[in-house]
């Protein structure tokens, strides 16, 4: 049963991480009806690193995007792609902010924010302010079109946005990137593109030292355990790839308030739910 969970898991893994939907506040809910035979030490790090599986996704699509080496055109000789170190570099300086506040925080956002509360609140909040931010642009044209028109400027600011969703659960990594990108003049195809980017070394960053913190404060993994870790992110990886795939092709033609209404509902649901269930 465990392993039927952990599919279950995973597949709304894949399936919020990239929407701006909270793939955090998601898995926190569904723990509250799909309850994995696991410790809450084992559980708090695998809704993390589970992330992996959905980087890897964005590493295998976007590579050609990512990867700084190259050959010359005119020497056919390796060199280094100066627009994707550039790139690198918007990304680094986008991460700053988050990567200080988790690193002081995490404890006590565990202890204090992953509940049902925050992340319901947080779930309309942001839905919100999505329907905001998009009748605010809907006759705009864009400042920023593409990812090497991005300044160091833009990209401390979007990091920024990213930082409130590092704190509170049900805010949306993706959501909260690409709300700040569209409000500040990026266009929705750019956002979402440096979205995708700036997952890979924040999540990396966030499975790796959510693992290595686990282990030294005792954490053991069992065979079981083991299993329900791989199986979830392998999982998630797979339908990363179906997902990243629709959202790219969705938002040629569509913007995001269709995210924000499913937002607010759920969260509403969600109160709702839980006054009625007294918890």
């Amino acid at each position: 049963m465990n392993i039927l969970k952990a599919i279950l898991f995973g597949i709304v893994e894949g399936v919020t991480e990239w929407l701006p939907v909270s793939s955090t506040g998601h898995m926190i809910l569904l723990n509250q009806f799909v309850k994995l035979d696991v410790s809450k030490e084992f559980f708090n790090m695998f809704l993390v690193v589970i992330q992996f599986g959905a980087i890897l996704a964005v590493i295998i699509m976007f590579w050609g995007l990512i990867w700084p080496l190259g050959r010359s055109k005119e020497s056919g000789k390796i060199c280094w792609k100066r627009p994707v170190l550039r790139l690198w570099l918007r990304t680094i300086v986008s991460c700053l902010p988050a990567a200080v506040v988790g690193l002081l925080l995490d404890d006590w956002i565990d202890e204090h924010l992953y509940n049902w509360v925050v992340v319901s609140l947080a779930l309309i909040i942001v839905g919100i302010a999505f329907i905001l931010v998009e009748n605010k642009n809907s006759n705009r044209e864009p400042s920023v079109a593409r990812l090497g028109e991005l300044s160091n400027k833009d990209a401390f600011i979007i990091g920024l946005f990213q930082t409130v969703a590092a704190v509170f659960p049900g805010t949306s990594r993706s959501g909260s990137t690409i709300l700040g990108g569209i409000a500040i003049g990026v266009s929705r195809k750019t956002a979402a593109q440096f979205t995708f980017v700036l997952a890979i070394p924040v999540m990396a960053g966030a499975s790796l030292f959510k693992m290595v913190k686990y282990v030294h404060n005792g954490g053991t993994f069992t065979m079981n355990e083991t299993a329900i870790l791989l199986t979830g992110s392998i999982v998630a990886f797979v339908v990363s790839i179906f997902i990243i795939k629709f959202l790219m092709g969705y938002i040629r033609k569509h913007n995001f308030k269709p995210f924000a209404w499913y937002r607010i509902v759920l969260g509403i649901v969600v109160i709702a739910y839980f006054a009625i269930a007294g918890k």
